[in-house]
């Protein structure tokens, strides 16, 4: 054994290592296993099957001697069937049973009549059935398919109604309303001016002014179609100006006249 700065590195040569020794195991702790283990595995296997939904692993093989005879198919259904509880089929259109079908030795009621004439019950109401309307259908097809031409916008449907073509009422409120607010304003606008020594302009006086500007205007323009090409001179230049301002002023007036339909002026 060498003991030194790196002993703890050279303990494998030890001489004492050459001693065979028996190799010890610690014992493996018990499983855990749970008290509730059948508890919860019981329940669990009450609704479960053997082979209920993917079959077996691998299909047994018939014996070729044990061919299926006559009547032995529904015998199997059978105990298949009865194999499954009941409890586990659930039917949501399960209805209950109807009451049994009378048997032979059940005797009908005797001596029962009625007063009703099926004859003529049955005449009236053929007389006062109201005819069925064909219906009317569509097809747009090779193959014949047809379909209802009512709900498929077609046919007119909206036109036929009483409503159909007139003015809504609450547009023709409103109307009303605009025009009732007008003539408030034109009250209240003409006692205003009346009390200022202003009155309005009618639509001939309007009309009058508008077409003495026109004419106005077409002077000027004609006049300044006239001018020469070479404007060389001051006065030249001048004259250009001024006939320019005089029917861009014309253009003012006439706009503004045309553009206000009610108009006041001082007397």
């Amino acid at each position: 054994m060498v003991v030194g700065k790196n002993g703890a590195n050279q303990q494998d040569e030890s001489v004492y290592n050459l001693i065979p020794r028996t190799q010890y195991r610690a014992p493996k702790p018990p499983r855990y296993e749970s008290r509730f283990k059948s508890t919860v595995r019981d329940p669990s296997k009450d609704r479960k099957y053997e082979h209920r939904t993917m079959g077996y692993a691998e299909e047994p093989v018939p014996d070729p001697q044990q061919f299926l005879k006559k009547k032995q198919g529904e015998s199997k259904a059978a105990a298949a069937a009865s194999s499954i509880p009941k409890d586990t089929i659930k039917c949501k259109d399960c209805q209950p049973r109807k009451p049994p079908i009378p048997s032979i030795n059940d005797a009908p009621k005797m001596g029962v009549r009625t007063e009703k004439n099926f004859v003529q019950t049955n005449a009236l109401d053929v007389v006062m059935t109201v005819p069925k309307k064909p219906e009317r259908n569509i097809v747009d097809a090779r193959h014949g398919d047809k379909f209802s031409i009512d709900p498929s916008g077609l046919a007119p449907k909206y036109v036929f109604k009483k409503d159909f073509g007139e003015v809504p009422v609450y547009i023709k409120n409103r109307r009303n309303d605009m025009e009732k607010a007008k003539q408030e304003y034109q009250t209240y606008v003409s006692d205003y001016f009346r009390r200022g020594a202003m009155r309005e302009m009618s639509d001939d006086e309007r009309s009058t002014i508008i077409d003495g500007l026109k004419k106005q205007w077409e002077d000027v323009h004609h006049e300044y179609q006239t001018l020469s090409v070479i404007i060389d001179t001051i006065p030249k230049r001048q004259h250009k100006e001024r006939l320019e301002y005089e029917m861009k002023m014309l253009e003012k007036d006439i706009d503004l006249l045309e553009k206000h339909q009610v108009i006041y002026i001082a007397d």
